[in-house]
């Protein structure tokens, strides 16, 4: 069976929303990166609380990107 232009531009559109899903979590987890390293070079006594609130962060931009992921396999099937 051949592919009609309305599937082929679904799976267009999965390809691209993947990639801009992976990106838009790599750019989210880097800035959390980034603001957890800068707060505990200003108070390394608090280092253990800065990283438990970058782990949580980190796993809800996680779960957000397994969920945009979801979405677009469905859109490509």
């Amino acid at each position: 069976m051949e592919p009609t232009t309305v599937t082929s531009f679904a799976e267009l559109a999965a390809g691209f929303g993947a990639g801009i899903t992976v990106i838009g979590a790599a750019l989210g987890i880097g800035m959390i990166g980034k603001g957890a390293m800068d707060a505990t070079a200003r108070q390394p006594e608090a280092a253990g609380d800065i990283r438990t609130s970058m782990l949580i962060s980190a796993g809800l931009i996680e779960g957000a990107v397994f969920f945009g992921l979801v979405i677009c396999i469905i859109l490509a099937l």
